[in-house]
């Protein structure tokens, strides 16, 4: 299943979904005696590849003295116990830019990819494709640029995740933020325009418009 956001997307508008919201099922590593060191982080105590940690998720990050306190992008796995980190980035293509240096660092990777898998599967389903439409001759794969998918993507992420919280904790203020993402999610996929291949050339033959999900021909 091709997701169309990441964890790091989600954490460029509500950090404290990896912090104090983090959900405890969903945490992937956790440990002690952690060091930063650049854009390295180390933990020699873990097995990051076993997790598995992928690039694209968040790694939470504390000292006990206070000093640090922070979610970090993953840009890389680069062995068991050893990733490529950085301060959040406008684009995440862009080159990683190094946190405090910090030792006996705590340290959790947790994640929002089932929410992100079920949100894909319902953006697929919308837009009459594979998975969600199992009858289309069209697939996920066929959308030559899904980029134009991620902002819907993490909106609904954020909503179903809020609206999950409120569901345990009875507080209406997270009930407000899954409404106003939702809202967001709304009109973001309502801007979506997917260009897709159905003949393998890397050209699209077909068009299809969130503000309707109809088909066009190019």
């Amino acid at each position: 299943m091709v997701n169309f956001s990441k964890d790091t997307d989600i954490l460029k508008y509500e950090p404290v979904l990896f912090g104090e919201l983090h959900l405890p099922w969903q945490v992937l590593a956790t440990g002690t005696g952690g060091s930063l060191s650049g854009t390295t982080f180390t933990a020699n105590d873990a097995d990051f590849v076993s997790a598995p940690i992928t690039a694209g998720q968040v790694i939470y990050v504390w000292s006990a003295d206070g000093s640090l306190e922070t979610a970090l992008e993953i840009v890389s796995v680069d062995s068991a116990t050893q990733l490529t980190v950085s301060v959040v980035r406008a684009d995440s293509g862009g080159t990683a830019i190094a946190p405090p240096a910090a030792t006996n660092i705590s340290y959790r990777i947790s994640t929002f990819g089932p929410q992100a898998s079920e949100v894909a599967f319902g953006l697929t389903e919308y837009f009459g494709i594979k998975p969600g439409a199992p009858s289309s001759n069209i697939d996920a794969e066929d959308i030559l640029d899904t980029s134009v998918l991620r902002q819907a993507s993490v909106f609904a992420v954020i909503s179903s995740i809020y609206a999950m919280l409120a569901s345990k904790a009875e507080d209406e203020s997270f009930w407000k933020k899954s409404l106003h993402y939702q809202k967001l999610f709304g009109k973001a996929r309502e801007r979506c325009r997917l260009s897709i291949d159905t003949s393998g050339d890397s050209i699209a033959d077909v068009t299809k418009l969130g503000a309707s999900a109809r088909l066009v021909r190019d």
